[in-house]
C-alpha cells in the first residue's frame, strides 16, 4: 500500500493538480532540497504547476488532519 506521501509525489509528477490539492495542509510548509521554505497550500501549489521539472521525492513528511503538513525534500 501506498504512503500518503508516495501517492502525493505521484500526483505531482503526473501533474494531477485536482489529487494533489486535497492531500496538502492549507498551513503546509513545503521545504525544498535548497532549504527554502514556502508555506500555504495556495502557494505550494503555484510553484509546483509553474516549475519546469517536478521536484525530487520527499525525504520525510509530517501528516496532520490526514493531509501533508511538512515536506522536506
Amino acid at each position: 500500500m501506498e504512503s500518503l506521501g508516495q501517492r502525493a509525489y505521484a500526483a505531482i509528477v503526473s501533474a494531477d493538480w485536482d489529487a494533489v490539492r486535497p492531500m496538502l495542509h492549507p498551513y503546509l510548509h513545503w521545504t525544498d532540497g535548497n532549504g527554502k521554505t514556502t508555506r500555504g497550500r495556495s502557494k505550494v501549489m503555484a510553484l509546483l504547476e509553474l516549475a519546469a521539472e517536478p521536484p525530487t521525492e520527499p525525504a520525510s513528511i509530517e501528516v496532520r488532519d490526514g493531509q501533508i503538513y511538512r515536506w522536506y525534500s
